[in-house]
């Protein structure tokens, strides 16, 4: 009497390995891409925030300040974002400011090369940068 095993050949489960491997393969650069795309926000968010702190701080003070933290600044509580994958600065004029905001170096966003650097300035123009200096301000500021 002929007896029927039971349970799946090796042909079989390389096959099923092969295309897990295939849409693996796929799907992890795909999300990667879309988890750096999210994080651009937090660039936006810290940048606008520190506009408007600087803003409070020239009506406040008749002058704009270079210091983020500490007596006499604009009282932020770091001179990073909000989740930290970016680094602000703030250089002033007599006139007006720029403030700028950087991946932190080593950390999640170092390597967005697309969207290197997020500016804005006391008139509220945004611009973007490419880690080459090419302008994306279209693509970045969306």
């Amino acid at each position: 009497m002929y007896r029927r095993q039971r349970g799946v050949t090796l042909i079989e489960l390389m096959t099923v390995v092969v295309v897990i491997s295939i849409l693996a393969s796929v799907a992890i650069p795909t999300y990667r891409r879309y988890i750096v795309r999210a994080q651009r926000s937090d660039a936006m968010t810290a940048l606008l925030r520190l506009a408007t702190a600087e803003e409070k701080f020239q009506l406040q003070n008749g002058a704009y300040t270079t210091s983020l933290t500490g007596a006499g600044s604009l009282g932020l509580p770091a001179t990073t974002s909000e989740r930290g994958f970016y680094s602000l600065s703030v250089q002033t004029t007599a006139t007006g400011f720029t403030a700028t905001a950087q991946p932190v170096a080593g950390g999640a966003q170092a390597s967005d090369t697309t969207c290197a650097t997020y500016t804005v300035n006391e008139s509220g123009t945004k611009r973007a940068t490419n880690s080459g200096g090419t302008d994306k301000t279209t693509e970045c500021w969306r």
